[in-house]
């Protein structure tokens, strides 16, 4: 998923989170279990893109002897910040979310 999708599911939940909570339908309550369901999902791609990048980090950081290899874990180093930055706001947008679900289930 790119940042622009990212983009579009924080406000997929900020969309559900606006609307009413007092009265969950059960259709509201599904479409925020089905984004629940991407947002953790999405989150687990962003853990294992970290793994990933770290794991290369950890392999050019145990012999860098070019500048071309030097530039590669620089820009690794930023897409690693970015996977990081990415995983807080999605984790940030998706806890209200499931306490507003576990609050719904109880209601309908």
């Amino acid at each position: 998923m790119g940042r622009r999708d990212l983009a579009s599911l924080v406000d997929r939940i900020r969309l559900l989170l606006e609307q009413d909570a007092a009265d969950p339908s059960v259709p509201v309550l599904t479409e925020m279990e089905h984004t629940l369901t991407d947002g953790y999902a999405e989150a687990l791609g962003l853990e294992g893109e970290r793994l990933r990048i770290e794991r290369r980090i950890g392999e050019l950081a145990h012999g860098v002897e070019s500048q071309e290899q030097a530039d590669q874990l620089r820009e690794l180093a930023e897409r690693l910040r970015s996977a990081d930055d990415d995983l807080s706001s999605l984790r940030e947008a998706l806890q209200p979310l499931q306490r507003r679900v576990e609050t719904a289930r109880t209601v309908v």
